[in-house]
Parts: C-alpha cells; structure tokens; sequence
C-alpha cells in the first residue's frame, strides 16, 4: 500500500476522474496481494510449503511536496539558434471531421528546452537511445549566477562559484546534475534578448566556463549540465569547448530550461523525459524537478 506522502506526489496534478482511477488501481493492486498472499498461505495436500523466504523486489518511492515543470512550451515563436528552423505544426485531423486530433511535427533536435546528446559534439559519442537511462533521474545543484549577469552578459560560471556552492550546502551528491540560473528565461517571448544578437551579430547570453566544466568532469561525479540559456557554451564563443569537453565525456546536457529561480539551491531531484529516437543527437525534453 502507498505511504500517503507517495500518494500525495501520485495524484499531484491529476484531474479528478484520473485520480479516481488512480486510487481504485491501487486498491485493486493491494487486494489481488492480498489474495496472493492468502492463496500462497494455504497449501494444498499435494503442494506442501515452501520454507525458503519470498525474495522481493527493492521499493523505491519519491516523496515530495512540490513538483515544478522546467519546461518551455515549444511554439514556432520560441527562439532558435541562428539558420535553423523554428518548430511547424501541421494539423491532419480534427475530432469533429475525423474522430480524434493530431498533428504532424516538423521540428530540429535542438530546439526548445532540449537535450544535447555525447554525440551531439562528439564522434564516438552516445546517441540518445544508448544513454544511461539512471542518468536521467538525479539530485539538482543550482548555481545562481544572476548577480554577475546583471553586468555581464558574458559571464560564466566559475570554479570558485561551484566551491563557494559547497560551502553552503556540502559537497556535490554523487551522480547529480548542475544548473545554471542566470535568469535568462525571462526573455524567452524575445528572440533577440534572449540570444543577445549584438550589431556585428555575435550572440552573448551567459554559460558554463571550461575550466567549471572540467571541474565537474574531473573532480567530482556529475551525470548532466542544465542552463536556462541557449547554449552551455557563453553566446561569444566560436569553438564551443564547454560542448566539447563535457559531451566528448560522454555527459548530457540540457539548454534553455525554465523557473530554476523556484527551485531551491540543494535538495531536488530532476527528470529529464528525453525522447529515445534511434540514432538521435538530442530532441526536445520534458523537465521536471521535485522536492520536499
């Protein structure tokens, strides 16, 4: 039976007759136990008991009071990266002509709130499909970097903020994911803030700098980078070598999320529900983040 913190977290976001439903799969589900445990319990002459111990699968449940989706809605408006092709929607059928709606998604694998695959800038590198999928599911680390963007466009996220980080709030959990928070998701409804496009055409919004990045890499166990920017790179750069270094390391990213100012420093868990599409470099992501 669920503990009801785990029920609280089950039926968050649920309409009304979804969590009648939920709630009478889970009565269902804790009777036909209870019948396989009662039927177990009573041995026919034939079948005589069995004194070795059951082995039962581990449990595993997330309690949590709030869940936040980190994820922009993706809409043909939605900034891109320069000389790519915004999403299109096609409609193919309608409920009232047809019987059901659907679309048809003409979209690039790096737009939106999206994820950037090892062999997005690496050779050899990870495909979408063949990711850990563990590697989706860890604590969250937010470096909030708004301060010094105010100034600085350019500004990147340094060594010394990830250690002043841990000094707040202890080491860097093992298998966790590190984010930016640089405010950037403000412009988002603004193409041109949101990339930075200066007179000469040169982008600037802020990202991860190689030597954190390396940090992270070397240093401590980190499964994912997350940025509410276009780009884990800063928009000046020309070579990319936070991409270069961090996905060459068989790591994935995620760029332009959304609300880390409304999660907290330390102590949440993020999803990222990346598409599996064989041979994939990335694809746009659902993000989820949870915590107590």
């Amino acid at each position: 039976m669920c503990a009801p913190s785990v029920l609280h977290v089950a039926l968050a976001g649920m309409n009304r007759r979804e969590a009648l439903h939920f709630a009478v799969g889970v009565m269902a589900g804790a009777l036909a136990s209870t019948g396989e445990k009662t039927a177990a319990a009573r041995p026919t002459e034939e079948t005589p008991p069995d004194p070795r111990p059951i082995p039962r699968p581990p449990q595993r449940a997330i309690a949590a009071d709030t869940i936040l989706d980190l994820t922009h809605t993706l809409t043909p408006t939605f900034p891109i990266w320069p000389g790519n092709k915004p999403i299109a929607l096609t409609n193919t059928s309608t409920f009232a002509q047809h019987g059901f709606y659907a679309n048809r998604w003409d979209v690039g694998e790096h737009h939106g709130t999206h994820l950037d695959a090892p062999a997005h800038c690496s050779a050899d590198g990870a495909t979408v499909e063949a990711i850990e999928p563990a590697s989706f599911i860890a604590p969250l680390a937010v470096i909030d970097l708004r301060e010094r963007v105010k100034n600085n466009p350019d500004a990147a996220v340094t060594v010394d903020d990830l250690t002043t980080w841990e000094k707040r709030h202890g080491r860097l959990p093992k298998g966790c994911a590190v984010a930016l928070y640089s405010g950037w998701d403000q412009h988002a409804g603004d193409a041109k803030a949101f990339l930075g496009t200066d007179a000469t055409g040169t982008l600037h919004f802020p990202g991860f700098s190689q030597d954190a990045a390396a940090f992270l890499r070397d240093e401590r166990d980190v499964v994912g980078l997350l940025v509410d920017t276009l780009s884990i790179d800063i928009g000046a750069t020309q070579e990319f070598p936070v991409h270069k270094l961090w996905l060459g390391a068989g790591k994935w990213c995620v760029e332009c999320v959304a609300h880390l100012g409304r999660v907290p420093p330390s102590g949440a868990t993020v999803f990222v529900g990346t598409p599996k599409v064989k041979s994939a470099s990335g694809g746009p992501t659902r993000v989820l983040a949870l915590w107590s």
